[in-house]
């Protein structure tokens, strides 16, 4: 019986020649990654199984959730990770001011690649399937034995695949095409499965839209996401990354619970109302809606922080200004980008524009720090979870959106429509 891509490397890392779902296995990790939040609270287990880590090349610490550090709590548990990594010589821990946002940083940096078997402190982590990677979110107990012995026990997921056809229209991207996914499979719809893209449609993604859409396979309830290595992931690998890197494919009689087609051309600029990334509306239904008022604009995070989505984002903005009741927060997602923002004239634009440019965090994107809502009140978001209280008040309500729609909004005051307020794309 054939194997999907995920199939193909567990079992690759596992030392077996096939693996079936279902079926439980050690596999060895290429890399193990927590953050400022999970990394102290995995510490204790650690130092109960080892005195040091299995790999100092393959373990990474991120400060990034709460960073810069917002108490005195934050700033132990950063304290804690940092003294960690000067003690165990960590090759890969990134301070704030020289990084950014781990789901954006470890691709940036070349930690991760194609092949890989990598786990994460956070659910997110499933981003890197978008390099033909399989990457998966853990617990704090799992981040422990992965530090310790570099090997984690996993059940083989069965897969979902969804087949992309055509080319997004343009003022669609990753963003659209993912929440359009999700508000038609729901938020359940690939429970502890992989969801593997496929199709000709791939060919007209950017990488950014790829890590966009595998970011946010875990709100389908994904194990991971994953998308085949094609020329565009080799060029981006030979950018960033020196290591080298295995490409498996998925064979010809692989099983699937579930064959999924999406035409890309039909997708519309979609928002995911509150309180799920699964309640999917099309710009055109919203538009036949009361107006939307918005408070707040949220642009960034490991989502929809990279450079593509930050030009995107000005080209909107370029030349008009934030209406006078929003208050609009851009986040770049790494240092590097923030300093090619600069570069490029965007903060200028940002700032002109009356947004508040910050630095690079996670922040507003789980109410942590930088623009916690008060009760009542909307934001339109580029992040990836609108549930209850996610940032701020139980009362205030999240609308995740694109780039795009979310600088048209901010300049129209309610949710609107980007191909209504265009803006220079090139």
């Amino acid at each position: 019986m054939g194997m999907t891509m995920t199939q193909k490397i567990l079992a690759a890392h596992a030392g077996l020649d096939s693996v079936e779902a279902g079926q439980l296995i050690m596999a060895k990790l290429d890399v193990v990654m927590a953050n400022d939040i999970t990394g102290p609270m995995a510490l204790p287990i650690f130092r109960q199984m080892a005195d040091k880590v299995f790999d100092k090349d393959k373990v990474v610490l991120v400060p990034d959730h709460f960073t810069p550090n917002k108490d005195i709590k934050s700033a132990e548990n950063s304290k804690a990770i940092r003294e960690f990594a000067r003690e165990q010589e960590l090759s890969w821990y990134f301070e704030q001011g020289k990084s950014g946002v781990e789901h954006a940083i470890l691709p940036e940096a070349g930690v991760v690649t194609a092949g890989e078997c990598i786990i994460g402190a956070d659910s997110h982590t499933c981003t890197y399937g978008a390099l033909g990677a399989f990457s998966t979110g853990v617990g704090t107990t799992d981040i422990s034995t992965g530090m310790a012995t570099g090997e984690l026990w996993f059940k083989v997921p069965s897969a979902v695949k969804f087949v992309l056809t055509g080319k997004p229209q343009e003022f669609v991207s990753g963003k659209d095409i993912i929440i359009h996914i999700i508000g038609k499979i729901g938020v359940d719809g690939a429970l502890y499965k992989s969801m593997e893209f496929t199709g000709e449609g791939i060919g007209n993604l950017s990488m950014d839209d790829r890590f966009t859409i595998a970011n946010m396979a875990i709100e389908a309830g994904a194990k991971n996401g994953i998308f085949p290595v094609d020329a565009k992931t080799e060029e981006y690998l030979k950018e960033h990354c020196k290591k080298e890197f295995k490409v498996y494919e998925a064979d010809a009689d692989a099983m699937y619970d579930q064959v999924v087609e999406i035409d890309l051309s039909k997708v519309r600029p979609t928002v995911a109302f509150p309180h799920l990334p699964g309640n999917a509306k099309t710009i055109d239904e919203i538009e036949a809606m009361e107006p939307i008022r918005i408070d707040q604009v949220v642009i960034g995070s490991c989502t929809n922080g990279r450079m593509s989505d930050l030009r995107k984002a000005a080209a909107v903005l370029k030349g008009r200004k934030v209406h006078e009741d929003v208050r609009v927060m851009v986040v770049p997602a790494t240092q590097k980008i923030y300093k090619q923002c600069i570069a490029e004239g965007l903060l200028d634009i940002f700032i002109d524009a009356g947004c508040a440019v910050n630095t690079p965090s996670c922040g507003p994107c789980m109410g942590g720090h930088m623009g916690v809502m008060a009760a009542g009140e909307r934001c339109v978001s580029t992040t990836n979870r609108n549930f209850v209280g996610r940032m701020g008040h139980v009362d205030s309500l999240i609308y995740l959106a694109s780039p795009e729609t979310a600088a048209a909004s901010a300049i129209a005051g309610y949710i609107a429509n980007p191909e209504k307020v265009g803006g220079d794309r090139s």
